[in-house]
């Protein structure tokens, strides 16, 4: 279970916190004070650390300098609004601190713990599910729309993991990165088009086998002929309905 090390003063949003992220995770809470947090931080070794900015002050700068002197490699989540977070805001240029403005819901908390945390939420018969990224099939979509990008990505990531390149370069280079295990790769691209890419995976003994499923937006007869002649392992007009990309992907995987 992972470890989260929340930090603030004792209140209703620290207490809402908690009540959210214990039904997942190993919670450990720690007021501001610097020397406790310090002593804490080599017993607890958290995955992720939460600061709730309610009642943080200049003083409490000190927090931050531990954090990203001796703790890079944490990640750091802050809740406050926007006044609150702006005596620290010279540390949100780093990746390692990010804020999320309150009032914040449940969902939305727990969603970008898990981004930090590189896990996956779902929900499943009315109940929160988080798992590691790494159970799920992992899915490449290659399309240079990223309107196009952003609406599969919202329909697939519940059910995948999900990685994403806007050119057949950039699908080459996430291949090499983490072999996915089925790729939707848009026909009609600028430069290094739809088959040019299927071309290069096919190309690559090790890549070759990697199923791949052809997205085009253009119905006619002649057109869909050529795709067909590829031999891809599947392929789907543009717009598609997730139930019917969830059925292929799940069909050829």
């Amino acid at each position: 279970m992972k470890k989260i090390f929340l930090i603030g003063k004792l209140n209703e949003v620290l207490k809402n916190v908690d009540q959210t992220l214990a039904k997942h995770f190993h919670v450990q809470i720690c007021d501001l004070r610097k020397d406790t947090v310090e002593g804490m931080l080599k017993v607890v070794e958290p995955s992720l650390v939460i600061i709730s900015l309610v009642g943080a002050d200049t003083p409490d700068m000190n927090l931050f300098i531990t954090l990203s002197k001796d703790y890079a490699r944490t990640p750091v989540l802050t809740i406050g609004t926007e006044a609150e977070m702006k005596i620290f805001s010279k540390y949100y240029d780093r990746r390692q601190f990010e804020n999320l403005i309150r009032p914040l819901s449940n969902n939305d908390l727990l969603s970008a713990v898990c981004r930090r945390l590189e896990l996956v939420c779902t929900e499943k018969n009315g109940n929160t599910v988080i798992c590691d990224a790494s159970t799920k099939k992992n899915v490449l979509v290659v399309d240079d729309n990223p309107v196009t990008i952003r609406a599969i990505k919202g329909m697939l990531e519940n059910d995948f993991a999900v990685t994403i390149a806007t050119s057949g370069a950039q699908a080459m280079t996430a291949i090499g990165k983490r072999r996915p295990d089925c790729i939707l790769l848009d026909y009609e691209m600028p430069v290094c088009d739809g088959r040019q890419t299927l071309e290069m995976i096919r190309a690559d003994e090790e890549l070759s086998s990697i199923p791949v499923i052809f997205l085009t937006a253009v119905r006619d007869k002649e057109h869909i002929e050529k795709v067909l002649s590829l031999r891809p392992q599947g392929y789907l007009l543009k717009p598609s309905s997730k139930d019917n990309l969830i059925a292929k992907i799940n069909e050829v995987i």
